[in-house]
């Protein structure tokens, strides 16, 4: 992905929940149901992107990723929340949920 739409993603209207992963990380993997149910959940509010750390490592630093999963949460090009480690459902849907009713 080109770090410009990468950026034109980010400034769009709807919330964006970036999952900075790695293909060799065990905990990210169990990510993926998660991402998917959150897709579903929130599919008209929210925009879930993947980017994958070992192919894309300058954009990695530029956002502060030192450790994988990297889950990061963005209103309006901003970032309003950011948690390293895989998190369950439940937790997540509750942060989406807070950034939606502001």
């Amino acid at each position: 992905m080109a770090k410009a739409s990468f950026r034109d993603i980010l400034n769009s209207n709807s919330l964006v929940f970036v999952d900075f992963f790695a293909t060799w990380c065990g905990p990210c993997k169990a990510m993926d149901p998660v991402l998917k149910q959150l897709k579903t959940e929130f599919a008209d509010q929210l925009k879930v992107v993947k980017i994958d750390v070992d192919k894309n490592q300058e954009l990695a630093a530029k956002y502060g990723v030192q450790g994988v999963p990297n889950l990061q949460l963005y209103k309006n090009g901003k970032r309003v929340w950011q948690q390293a480690g895989a998190l369950p459902l439940n937790q997540l849907r509750s942060v989406i949920q807070q950034q939606i009713n502001l």
